[in-house]
């Protein structure tokens, strides 16, 4: 599965959107289809060159729109719900200009139907958005992710990209510079399609997209490539105890779960003198190792504990539910390469069902396989 994940720390906008895709490999020609599509042909023309913001370069794209010509929300959406576009090219469009129409219904007081978009009205705005869900198309990216995003104090960031990134999931970190860097038209495309994180990728290409301020470091890059498995740092936390009793180490493995573990786990060891005990391993965040090493030293026999790093390699995982005849059942699903792979229903909710827990979680597994084409 094919990922792009936007480094936004200058900023974006749906021009530099689109010269990043071309510079990362999609093809410039897909926005002269656009124009044609669109019914644009005598109204804007686009310019594709090579540009240099200090010591970096990129793509420029420049799409010079005739003076004047504005269209209401009503014709925006006529005018791409008539073109000729591939299917989720048109509905992603459709669902970028339906989120500028209530964030400027909103701001206006004005029904959708009614909306003159002003500076977002113009052919320019249709090309950024249907060209740069196009160029994703013809690169074959499935998912889209995207950095935090520069957030320079009022009135350097328009209310429009503001409310359209509101309930996003979006970070905004503060910047000083006074000028605006997150155009609407940019934060509209992330707010459709972006997750705001940052993701293992397997690096095919690069691509960087320049912006119109001729500033230093005026640039937006996509990283393009396949997804790993997600990895992370954590602490593992180990304390050897040959002298406490089983319910108590029992209660012990409850508390650090309780207490924030993310793992914790007992195996049996031999001890000096050969006497018999445990081995207590703890997995943690690294911002824990330090409270749940005090909670293993505060609430065992132990007199140390041993912290060393590691990195884990995560599959993913997900939760759906399904319908038996028993009841509802919640199933986990584990993913790699975002496929699924294998389930596993929870145990609590096959138990609040009536019928024998084995069976319902048998019958909840083979429901769960089957609606994910696992069998």
């Amino acid at each position: 599965m094919t990922s792009a994940y936007f480094d936004c720390r200058s900023g974006i906008s749906g021009d530099m959107t689109l010269g990043a895709l071309i510079d990362a490999g999609a093809d410039p020609g897909i926005l002269t289809r656009c124009v044609e599509a669109l019914g644009l042909a005598g109204e804007v023309k686009v310019e594709i060159r090579h540009e240099e913001r200090g010591h970096g370069g990129g793509i420029r794209v420049l799409l010079r729109a005739q003076e004047g010509r504005t269209r209401n929300l009503p014709e925006l959406i006529s005018t791409v719900a008539g073109a000729a576009l591939p299917e989720r090219v048109a509905a992603r469009t459709l669902d970028a200009l339906d989120r500028l129409g209530r964030v400027e219904s909103a701001l206006h007081g004005q029904p959708k139907e009614q909306l003159h978009l002003h500076e977002l009205g113009g052919a320019d705005t249709l090309i950024d958005l249907t060209g740069s869900f196009w160029l994703l198309e013809q690169l074959g990216v499935a998912r889209v992710y995207a950095s935090a995003l520069p957030g320079p104090r009022p009135p350097h960031t328009a209310p429009a990209t503001a409310r359209v990134l509101a309930g996003s999931g979006a970070v905004l970190e503060p910047d000083e510079r006074e000028m605006e860097l997150v155009t609407p038209t940019g934060a509209t495309f992330l707010a459709v399609l972006a997750k705001f994180s940052r993701p293992a990728l397997r690096l095919d290409r690069v691509g960087w997209g320049v912006g119109s301020r001729d500033v230093p470091g005026n640039l937006l890059s996509v990283w393009i490539g396949a997804e790993g498995a997600p990895t992370d740092a954590v602490a593992v936390i180990e304390a050897n105890l040959d002298d406490m009793a089983p319910n108590l180490l029992a209660a012990l493995t409850e508390d650090l779960m309780l207490e924030g573990a993310l793992d914790v786990s007992v195996s049996a060891a031999m001890m000096k003198k050969g006497r018999v005990g445990h081995l207590l391993a703890v997995i943690a965040r690294l911002e824990d190792e330090t409270r749940l090493g005090e909670v293993i030293l505060a609430r065992s026999t132990t007199l140390g504990v041993r912290i060393t790093g590691a990195r884990r390699r995560l599959a993913g995982r997900r939760m759906i539910e399904v319908e038996t005849q028993f009841g509802r059942v919640a199933v986990k699903v584990k993913e790699l390469d975002g496929r699924p792979v294998d389930v596993a229903p929870e145990y609590e909710d096959a138990r609040r069902c009536e019928g024998d827990v084995n069976v319902v979680m048998r019958v909840a597994a083979e429901i769960a396989r089957r609606e994910l084409g696992l069998l």
